[in-house]
């Protein structure tokens, strides 16, 4: 007879949140939703103000031709990633999103549902400022029907990010 070998399920985004903001005993709300992974439609859902949501983008920056970095840029719900400016704070040769398969890996989330946390070595936290001014942040909490409610002061203890403007006006 062969021995059974449990399988090991890797831990939800989420749960591995929870126990992080715990952990730091930040002050969260979670607010449960329709599924809605777009900035501007789960704000309106969740009812807070677009400049509060955190709008989650996974980038590569290419810094030579054959060394990339990866970049989780975090920017007000309102606003869009400055590329350039992402090019000039890492010396790159060139900045452009990565496509769908690789954010979900590097995020451990579906698109629209990324956290403004970063639990991958590979994956460099860098949020805009301006999201950093409220007293709350709103954000899908790796599931498209979840979202948490997070006091920012708690957010930045907790995360830890690299913090740069990275933010420009929204077409």
């Amino acid at each position: 007879m062969t021995e059974q070998v449990p399988v090991q399920q890797e831990t939800r985004v989420f749960d591995r949140l929870v126990a992080l903001l715990d952990e730091h005993g930040a002050a969260y709300q979670v607010i449960e939703h329709e599924a809605e992974g777009r900035t501007d439609v789960v704000s309106t859902l969740r009812g807070n103000p677009l400049s509060q949501a955190a709008k989650c983008v996974v980038m590569r920056v290419k810094l030579t031709k054959k060394k990339s970095h990866y970049v989780l840029a975090v920017v007000p719900g309102d606003r869009r990633v400055d590329l350039g400016r992402v090019r000039e704070l890492w010396s790159a040769q060139h900045v452009s999103f990565v496509e769908r398969e690789t954010a979900e890996r590097l995020s451990g989330s579906v698109s629209g549902s990324i956290v403004p946390f970063s639990f991958d070595p590979a994956l460099e936290l860098v949020v805009d400022p301006d999201l950093l001014e409220h007293p709350r942040m709103f954000f899908n909490a790796g599931e498209l029907d979840v979202s948490l409610s997070l006091d920012t002061r708690d957010y930045a203890r907790a995360a830890s990010p690299r913090v740069e403007r990275i933010a420009e006006a929204a077409a």
